[in-house]
């Protein structure tokens, strides 16, 4: 007998029939013999309608009351999948998450998990119980509610697989696994029998949306076998977990991450002297704007020119604070460009493997892509294109790397 935690995200409980229909796939673990805890998150939509309530009354609400507020749509939830088990002639029993009492810091809206009490889910799993959790949520140690931030019932889920040392923790969501790319943008994309911790972070970082980021480091952090399924087509999924050692020779490249959001801040014309990259830098990070990529060259003038990226929404804002950093430093320019995009090869294969990066310059040289800016580390490239070329430059890499579907497959 395996112990499960199930996350089921909130297209999965969009409906009363959907809700059912997860009522019968828990109840066919149990018929297997497992025992089951169950994560479930708002329905589709209700989170963002209980916003614009709260909108209406106040523009800028009380965070405390904003988390007593868009916690209850995952009780909702709770309340209705446990009805549904018990029409079935199973014993459920759902919790919020200060009734289970996850304690978390007292960061109202973005609250992260301290612990959690895990004695009542035994006692109802060795009671026969099916343990429906409001995902999402937690309580501070002054009884607040709290909660996780967007995505946060991903957390839930792999932080209570961690406590309970679960066998393995169950993210269903429309999407039937992790997959070599967007299969939107390549139709030969495949789905991934598996992927390691490290190689899904970065997917996840550089703009996969399958998983949330921290939801991946918790399980990497905890060494929780982390299994991404559909909750509309039955399947295998992708199996997300440590990496196996015997694997000699794992693929060099596991996939291929790209994010259209990107944009750049050039400035060009800057005194090549100590303390210049703070100078422009720091200012922009100071406005809470997330730098990604960061290249400097040094000119023979004792010159140096300093670009990186940003989000492409925080263009505006970082452009008209290095401009005035720039006035001050006397640089000689400053440009930007908002059509950018990153494209990104993802695999710890490449640790092993000689001659990635030629592999990956000379496919997009083949086809007339032109690099901009490269950044790398141990398992993965990353290069600036022009956005016009992203879906050419995504096409030509998976083939490349010979990661495209065959028919026997």
């Amino acid at each position: 007998m395996s112990l499960i935690v199930q996350k089921f995200g909130g297209t999965s409980v969009g409906s009363v029939e959907r809700i059912e229909a997860v009522a019968d796939k828990v109840s066919g673990f149990v018929d297997a013999g497992h025992q089951v805890v169950v994560v479930v998150s708002a329905m589709s939509g209700q989170t963002n309608k209980l916003i614009a309530l709260a909108n209406e009354i106040m523009d800028t609400p009380t965070p405390r009351e904003m988390d007593v507020l868009v916690s209850t749509g995952e009780q909702v939830t709770t309340a209705l999948l446990a009805m549904a088990l018990h029409k079935r002639g199973r014993k459920a029993k759902s919790y919020n998450g200060s009734q289970v009492r996850i304690l978390t810091d007292d960061s109202h809206m973005k609250a992260r998990i301290r612990e959690i009490d895990d004695h009542k889910i035994r006692a109802d799993l060795d009671s026969g119980h099916v343990v429906i959790v409001a995902g999402f949520q937690g309580v501070d140690e002054n009884g607040n509610i709290t909660t996780l931030g967007r995505g946060g019932s991903d957390t839930t889920g792999v932080a209570l697989a961690a406590a309970l040392k679960a066998d393995e923790c169950q993210i269903y969501t429309d999407v039937d696994g992790v997959y070599t790319t967007d299969p939107r943008v390549v139709d030969s994309a495949r789905r991934l029998e598996k992927i390691t911790f490290e190689e899904m972070l970065e997917m996840a970082s550089l703009g996969s949306k399958v998983l949330q980021i921290r939801s991946v480091e918790f399980a990497g952090k905890y060494k929780v076998p982390l299994r991404v399924l559909s909750s509309f087509k039955d399947g295998p999924g992708t199996l997300i977990t440590v990496e196996d050692e015997s694997e000699m020779e794992a693929p060099a490249v596991a996939g291929i991450a790209f994010n259209r959001d990107e944009a750049k801040v050039t400035v060009l014309g800057v005194p090549d002297e100590p303390g210049v990259a703070y100078n422009v830098l720091g200012p922009v990070s100071e406005a809470n704007i997330e730098v990604d990529v960061i290249v400097q060259n040094v000119a023979e003038d004792d010159t140096t020119d300093i670009t990186f990226t940003v989000h492409r929404n925080d263009l505006k804002r970082a452009e008209d604070i290095v401009r005035a950093s720039a006035q001050s430093l006397g640089a000689r320019e400053v440009k930007t460009d908002g059509k950018i995009a990153k494209v990104s090869i993802v695999g710890v294969g490449m640790r092993s493997h000689a001659g990635i990066a030629a592999t990956m310059f000379r496919a997009l040289s083949e086809v007339g892509v032109n690099i901009q800016l490269i950044t790398t580390s141990e398992i993965k490239i990353s290069v600036v294109i022009d956005e016009k070329f992203l879906e050419l430059a995504v096409r030509t890499l998976h083939s490349a790397f010979g990661l495209d579907s065959t028919d026997e497959e």
